[in-house]
């Protein structure tokens, strides 16, 4: 490791980053690039070759030796094919060359990556494309350029694309509304976003010896140790030394690629930990969060740890999410969620944030499928978590901001007056008393969304192009009004608080965990959608795929095939979570059970022969036996079960759900029963105290 107190030093010191960019490129090659940055215009060949040249020559510095177009196809995770600079020169020998179409665009195939049906067989194979906006970067002897993929007919086939377009979406309308306050320097409206990763580090040698673990990420079957978590003695507790050097090691990693990591902390389950970036502009943001999950497990495995980004890997104690902090800034950095000094200012203020009440509510079914994930159905609604069902929570204060506006009294003496958009100045809201709720999906923490339902593996893209699209399309229709009125500040009183009166009912300041909120949602009509297989197919509604095609975020064909990627992949993971347990159960847990069940037997024999009393060993023997022949039964139910998943995306996701997510909770109950039973020098893999208190 390096010396961590030269932190500026060595931060983004393997980043081509736009200081490197001035320093090694000619003038006019460095002005060209900006340009097609602001104007969106393709990069001339000419100019691609120059920064190819320059860019291979740092990265050769670097100690590179080969470069990759790293893309993010939706699996979810990155993808990456690494190709040398070598060239032979025809005497035997090599050069090293890397060229502007090299740079620009690369043709990976990439044909076995999920597509939902957009490629064809005879269609396979896969493009990438340059992402300028992104910085390219030096890691484990490669050049990584970050790039779009699409397919050979045009279509998105990653996550980054429909990002990117829903960004200049967000822009586009985020700027009409800044014209008609009369802001006429921005040039454009930026998504900022930050994203806290919260993880689990186990010793490598106990990981090792579970196939659950292996196989899924997470523990399919563990009784509940005497200790769990309910003392708090982890949570920001001092963190053990084994992981602190990992944490050391890590943040030099992210520090040197230019990635922001800020906080760092154990959580409150033991063995998490949580990492904290400060935020960034949505698309690097993204790139950052990926390359964070990643570095996260490969530094583990140096310290003879492993990362897991399982939401939960655990039963019985907190799992992991991952918050997003999302919020609009201008280029000039001002940030459009902050309430102004002056009456124009909190006007302004007041129509972002109606754009965003109205947006959650309308397209709730949207963003909550955007979190649907196989993993997540173990977080989302327990009382660690927030609940499936979307609302915001805004505090005491704006709350009773927006309550005077809708009532038509004033904030803080109903007698007086009410308050008038864009004429009185609103009271300051402090920020240090918007954010006491932990339970609520969505808070409004002083200047910034929180956006609270995203489970830990996730990528942060899904999430942010819904609120992205969602908040376009709420800006557009203000300023479609607003551009269209008589009156500006009759018209603007009356958007806003026609707005916050038909949209109140998505603002919750309560207890999310409470069944009395589930009983008050209902009477609101807001949706509960408890599981993937009940949420996802909200996702492709009418409503929906008209939004973002009106938007022009994806065809309806993408859109389509981002579904029918997501329902295969719950319906996949669950398969194989259930056919390990299957596997555990026959392989490893009766066997144990039997064996201990025999000894005990044999004892009991041997007792007798002694004239000794074997009542217990008796007992005991009865009880490991009922419990081994449930465990068997069920198993077996289960597996004739898997022997019978009905045809077609739906259907088979429904069966999952309903059929054998319960029964692998019978085994697993079964399982954890026995392990209580029996011996732990029979018990064949290490239990959760072993693994949570090593």
């Amino acid at each position: 490791m390096g010396n961590l107190c030269n932190i500026p030093e060595i931060f983004g010191t393997d980043v081509f980053n736009d200081m490197t960019m001035q320093q090694r490129l000619p003038a006019q090659t460095y002005a060209a690039w900006k340009s097609c940055l602001q104007t969106g215009c393709s990069l001339p060949l000419d100019v691609a070759n120059v920064i190819a040249e320059a860019m291979k020559e740092w990265a050769i510095e670097k100690g590179a030796t080969h470069y990759t177009h790293w893309f993010q196809p939706m699996t979810g995770i990155t993808a990456e094919k690494h190709d040398s600079f070598i060239s032979p020169t025809g005497d035997g020998r090599v050069i090293m060359e890397f060229s502007g179409k090299e740079l620009v665009r690369g043709e990976p195939d990439a044909s076995s990556f999920p597509s939902g049906g957009l490629r064809a067989t005879f269609e396979a194979r896969g493009y990438t494309a340059w992402d300028p906006t992104a910085f390219a970067f030096v890691k484990d002897g490669s050049l990584y350029i970050p790039t779009c993929f699409f397919s050979y007919t045009g279509e998105a086939l990653d996550k980054k694309t429909p990002l990117l377009r829903s960004l200049d979406e967000v822009s586009r309308e985020a700027l009409r509304i800044l014209r008609l306050f009369g802001d006429d320097k921005t040039q454009r409206v930026q998504v900022s976003v930050g994203a806290e990763q919260e993880y689990f580090l186990i010793p490598k040698s106990l990981y090792a010896q579970r196939e659950d673990l292996r196989l899924t990420g997470r523990t399919l079957f563990g009784a509940q140790p005497p200790k769990g978590q309910e003392l708090d003695d982890h949570y920001f507790g001092t963190i053990r030394t084994r992981v602190s050097n990992f944490m050391k090691d890590l943040d030099e990693q992210l520090w040197r690629l230019g990635i922001l990591a800020k906080t760092k902390h154990n959580e409150g389950a033991p063995c998490q930990h949580e990492l904290a970036p400060i935020y960034s502009d949505a698309s690097n943001a993204c790139d950052a969060n990926q390359l964070t999950m990643m570095i996260m497990k490969k530094c583990a495995a140096k310290h003879d740890l492993v990362c897991l980004l399982h939401e939960k890997p655990f039963a019985g104690i907190s799992g992991s999410g991952k918050h997003n902090n999302w919020s609009l800034c201008t280029d000039s950095g001002k940030n459009l969620f902050k309430a102004g000094d002056t009456p124009r200012q909190n006007a302004q203020f007041l129509v972002f944030l109606a754009a965003f009440i109205k947006g959650i509510d309308e397209y709730q079914d949207f963003l909550r499928s955007t979190v649907a994930y196989a993993g997540n159905d173990h977080r989302l609604g327990a009382n660690e978590a927030p609940p499936a069902i979307l609302s915001i929570f805004l505090g005491d204060e704006l709350t009773a901001v927006m309550e005077s506006i809708i009532n038509g009294t004033n904030y803080t003496d109903p007698e007086k007056s009410l308050v008038r958009i864009g004429v009185d100045v609103l009271p300051s809201i402090p920020k240090d008393t918007t954010d006491r709720n932990r339970t609520s999906p969505i808070a409004f923490t002083g200047n910034k969304f929180e956006f609270r339902m995203l489970g830990s593996s996730q990528s942060i893209a899904g999430p942010n192009i819904a609120l992205n699209t969602i908040m376009a399309e709420e800006l557009g229709k203000f300023a479609d009004v607003l551009e269209n009125a008589e009156d500006f500040d009759s018209a603007l009183q009356k958007l806003i608080c026609d707005t916050l009166t038909e949209h109140q009912r998505i603002i919750f300041n309560g207890n999310g965990y409470s069944l009395q909120w589930q009983a008050e949602a209902e009477r609101r009509g807001l949706s509960n959608l408890r599981s993937t297989a009940k949420s996802l197919p909200t996702y492709i509604s009418p409503k929906n795929i008209e939004l973002v095609t009106k938007r022009g975020i994806f065809t309806e064909a993408e859109f389509r095939a981002r579904y029918e990627i997501h329902m295969a992949a719950y319906s996949k993971i669950t398969r194989i979570e259930a056919k390990t347990m299957v596997d555990m159960v026959l392989q490893q847990i009766l066997p144990a059970g039997l064996k201990y069940s025999s000894d005990l037997s044999e004892s009991v024999l041997r007792k007798q022969k002694l004239g000794l009393s074997a009542d217990s060993d008796l007992d005991l023997v009865r009880r490991i036996s009922k419990c081994c022949d449930k465990l068997y039964r069920k198993t077996e139910e289960m597996a004739a079960h898997l022997r019978d998943i009905p045809a077609g995306t739906e259907a088979s996701a429904d069966y999952y759900s309903d059929v054998i997510v319960p029964d692998m909770e019978d085994v697993r109950r079964s399982a954890d029963l026995l392990e209580r039973l029996t011996a732990k020098s029979y018990w064949p893999y290490p239990i959760y105290s072993d693994i949570l208190y090593y």
